[in-house]
This record gives C-alpha cells, sequence and structure tokens, in this order.
C-alpha cells in the first residue's frame, strides 16, 4: 500500500522545515522524514552548540587581555562539564520542539531512513509514500579520510558532546571547524595543533587577514603546520601516535585526541538516487539554477545537498529552500540571489568574508581601489585590550560600491551585517558614510574603514 502526498520533504534540518511549514502553510499535504532528532546540523551539531562553547572561550580571552589593565584573571578557568550542560540547556529540547512546531503547521512528521525506490516514490521504514513532489535537504556528513586509523577520529558532532578535553588535541584539515574548535579548546588549556595538506588553510578567505589569524592564534596557543598529511593514526599506550608526511619526510607525534575538520560532503549516500532517476555528483543533487533536478522534475534539492553556488550556510540552505517550495508551489522557476551573503569563521577574534576576493575581482576584470586598514591600534580593539585587527574593503572605482569586504577582528561579524545590506541595495561608499552610527560602537568603525 502506498500513501500518496503532495510534498516529500527529506531532512529535518533548517532547510527541510522551512520548505515543509511553507508548503503546508498552503495547503498541501506534506511529509518530512529523518533518521536522526529534528533540527538538523546547525541546531544541534554546529553553528549554535559551537557558538555556545565558543562564549566560554570568549570570557577566558577578554580576562586575559585585560589582564593589568584593571582586571585580574587569577584563577580563572573553563569547567568544561558545567559548559557542556549549559550547551545541552539550548540543544536538548530543540528537536521536540521542531516537531511539535511542524505538527502545528499540518506536517506530517516520520522518523527513519528514506530511500527512493521508483522517481516519485520513497520508501521509509518498510512504508511506501507517492509524492508529486520530493525535496531533498539532507545537509552534509564528514568527508571521509583516506588514510589507515580514521576510526581512531572523532568528527565535529562527537566534539561538541565530549565529557572533557584532554591536553593534547590534533585537528585534521584547515577548514572552519578546525580552527574554530581549535580557539575554543586552547582557552579551555589544551595544545591544539591544525594539520592541513595544503599550502595555506582558510583558503576562501583573504590571504593576508589569514595570516593575521594564525599569527593571533599562535599567541593563544593555536598552532598551525600547513603541507602536512596525515598517512595514519594508531592507538599508543599513551593516546595516539599520527604519523606525517611533510615534504617527502616522515615523522611521528603524539596526540590524546584526534578530530576531523576536514570538510564535510553532501549526505545522499543512503538515499538510493539512482532509483529516482536523480542525477548527482561530489558536490550534491545536480540541480537547475532554481533547484529543480536535471532529470527527474519531481525532485528539487536544497542546502548542502544540492549542488548549487551557494556557500554551505544556513541561512543559504534555508533561503534555497524557500525559493525551492515556492517554485513548486506557484510551478515558477525563481533562481536564489546569492549577492552579498556573509560568511565567518568564529575564531578569537573572527575572520569575515563578503563578496569577491581581489583575484576574483581582478579576473572580473574590476577596476577596484583596495582599502586596507590595520586597526589593531584603534579605539574598539584598545578597550578590550586587543592588540590585532584588520580590514580590506574593495571598492569599484567605476560605481563606488563594495564589491568585497574582508574583516578580521572582535565584532566584526555583526559589522559585517551593515555591509552586506549595502552590498545587497547597491548602496555606495559615500552613501554609507554620510550615516550617523552610535559611538562608540564598532559599527562605528565603518565610515573610518572606508
Amino acid at each position: 500500500m502506498t500513501t500518496d502526498v503532495d510534498l516529500l520533504v527529506i531532512g529535518a534540518g533548517m532547510a527541510g522545515i522551512a520548505a515543509a511549514t511553507k508548503c503546508a502553510s498552503h495547503g498541501w499535504n506534506v511529509v518530512i522524514v529523518d533518521s536522526l532528532p529534528y533540527g538538523g546540523t546547525c541546531a544541534l551539531r554546529g553553528c549554535d552548540p559551537k557558538k555556545i562553547l565558543r562564549r566560554g572561550a570568549e570570557v577566558m580571552e577578554d580576562a586575559r587581555l585585560m589582564s593589568g589593565k584593571g582586571v585580574n584573571p587569577g584563577t580563572m578557568s573553563i569547567n568544561w562539564q558545567e559548559l557542556m550542560e549549559h550547551k545541552h540547556g539550548f540543544t536538548q529540547p530543540i528537536p521536540a520542539t521542531m516537531e511539535e512546531n511542524l505538527q502545528s503547521h499540518g506536517v506530517q512528521t516520520l522518523h527513519g531512513t528514506a530511500t527512493f525506490t521508483a522517481p516519485t516514490r520513497i520508501d521509509i521504514a518498510g512504508a511506501s509514500y507517492g509524492a508529486a513532489k520530493i525535496l531533498v535537504a539532507t545537509g552534509a556528513a564528514p568527508r571521509p579520510l583516506g588514510f589507515p586509523g580514521t576510526e581512531h577520529v572523532i568528527d565535529s558532532t562527537d566534539f561538541l558532546n565530549l565529557q572533557r578535553l584532554p591536553p593534547r588535541i590534533v585537528f585534521v584539515g584547515g577548514g572552519f571547524i578546525s580552527f574554530e574548535f581549535a580557539h575554543i579548546a586552547a582557552r579551555v588549556g589544551s595544545s591544539t595543533l591544525i594539520l592541513d595538506r595544503g599550502a595555506r588553510p582558510l583558503k576562501n578567505f583573504d590571504p593576508d587577514l589569514v595570516d593575521l589569524l594564525i599569527a593571533r592564534g599562535t599567541d593563544s596557543g593555536v598552532i598551525v603546520q600547513a603541507d602536512t598529511s596525515i598517512t595514519g593514526v594508531v592507538r599508543s599506550d599513551n593516546g595516539f601516535h599520527i604519523h606525517l608526511n611533510q615534504g617527502g619526510k616522515s615523522s611521528t607525534i603524539g596526540a590524546d585526541l584526534v578530530v576531523h575538520g576536514a570538510g564535510r560532503v553532501p549526505d545522499l549516500s543512503r538515499l538510493n538516487l539512482e532509483a529516482g532517476n536523480v542525477a548527482y555528483g561530489p558536490k550534491g543533487v545536480q540541480v537547475a539554477g532554481h533547484l529543480q533536478s536535471t532529470t527527474n522534475p519531481a525532485v528539487y534539492a536544497a542546502g548542502d545537498s544540492a549542488d548549487t553556488p551557494g556557500m554551505p550556510l544556513t541561512p543559504v540552505a534555508v533561503f534555497e529552500a524557500k525559493v525551492a517550495a515556492s517554485n513548486m508551489l506557484k510551478s515558477t522557476t525563481t533562481i536564489p540571489d546569492y549577492t552579498a551573503i556573509p560568511t565567518t569563521v568564529f575564531t578569537i577574534p573572527e575572520l569575515v568574508r563578503l563578496g569577491m576576493l581581489e583575484k576574483e575581482a581582478e579576473a572580473n576584470g574590476l577596476d577596484i581601489d583596495v582599502r586596507y586598514t590595520d586597526t589593531s591600534r584603534w579605539y574598539s580593539n584598545y578597550r578590550i585590550g586587543e592588540t590585532s585587527g584588520a580590514s580590506k574593503i574593495l571598492i569599484d572605482k567605476s560605481t563606488d560600491q563594495i564589491v568585497g569586504a574582508h574583516l578580521f577582528g572582535t565584532g566584526y561579524a555583526e559589522l559585517a551585517n551593515t555591509i552586506s545590506v549595502a552590498m545587497k541595495h547597491s548602496l555606495t561608499t559615500r552613501q554609507l558614510k554620510s550615516t550617523t552610527a552610535i559611538y562608540p560602537s564598532v559599527g562605528s568603525d565603518l565610515g573610518s574603514l572606508l
């Protein structure tokens, strides 16, 4: 027996929930399913809980920076278990709350693994569902690691549930996850090492500001080792031996914990997409600009499970899902607008990117004015004892508009929101500088940065 529905959403993260709620509110018969608790990576295993743990690290760093300036950190320390309990206080209610909210909108909520058995038919725990439309919003999973001993490496989910942090932690890969977790762990008191097989970590961010971040991290105990490949991880009597290759030379280091921070890939392995005639590749389900499958018109995809130009960010996944839902509801072909979406590495301080890098602007033939500012001695940093900060704003000389903004400093993630609005709505730097901001605030720095 097959149950027929208007829309079946696979994946109950923020993207899937947004699409399911939108379509149900328009009277569609909607089913959503996930094999994991409802809420997705960001709310349960990523952005939100990570930022709660970061708060503890921020407090420690704030006190350290003000040492000798009227604040005595004394024997201040982080109680990791209590901080973890604080995190659980946020994450534990989420699955039930999300599911109840979906049900209040008329969405049927299911638990289990969804697999295609035909282009418009999905099997869930032995039950068959026929769907006029199907949205794949399964998110991403840790990228497979290609060295022996990967069973000894924990992923970001495991890290966010650790009851204690050991003295020596090695992070595999030079991306967001490694940097953010390493900056937290270092403030707790662990020795942290990031191993990156490439020549430069955080390749999608401005290289000059990445260098500043690495230098600042080194001062706080976060060491980055580039051009280094792991050839194996072996359990030892006192932790793990990590075998390395750097420039053709082999070496071995010890660690108490090895954490996977080498990126994520679309989580599609259990869907049996071949049976659904759904084309996919290493970057996810292959979709047209309006998020419809290129091979199965009944299927749409959004977020990390879709091969789109959008960055792997929760806000991007959500607005893609809303666009996909609107296209399904109205039979339209609207394409998401990815203009001026900011992305941040929440290290301490944070590193931010909006728009183009210098090399990208030049490749696009733009005549740009690069406005680089060292803000390390600015009042906003002096006030908190910080000694590192910088910005690089790229201005199109022909339009006086920002085409790229790169920021490294405390509070600059909030500053980026103002720049994003300006870029989205084509405001000129002259217009931005004409605005009177609250002073003293980090936001008031913007006029001077331009």
